[in-house]
């Protein structure tokens, strides 16, 4: 019984949502500095980029706004690509 009311509690839910929160931010941090490595990786092309983190998405490893963060990010990439492609013909 002290074990449910342990779990119950404010405190517990606190500590709690406070361990999902940090996993998250880890997360997020792993993945952007994934995506920056990446970046300067002339290999992975941003849309093959945004294609990988979609397929991410999709599967539940990345909230909508990370997602977005992480489009945005990459659409300024493909931009710049596509700028430097179109120069050079």
């Amino acid at each position: 019984m002290a074990m449910d009311q342990l779990l119950g509690s404010p405190l517990a839910a606190l500590v709690f949502w406070t361990a999902v929160l940090v996993a998250m931010v880890i997360v997020a941090a792993y993945l952007i500095g994934k995506l920056r490595r990446n970046r300067d990786n002339p290999s992975a092309s941003a849309s093959e980029l945004i294609a990988d983190f979609r397929e991410i998405h999709a599967e539940g490893g990345l909230s909508d706004e990370e997602f977005r963060t992480i489009k945005s990010m990459l659409a300024e990439q493909l931009q710049e690509q596509t700028r430097g492609n179109g120069s050079a013909s």
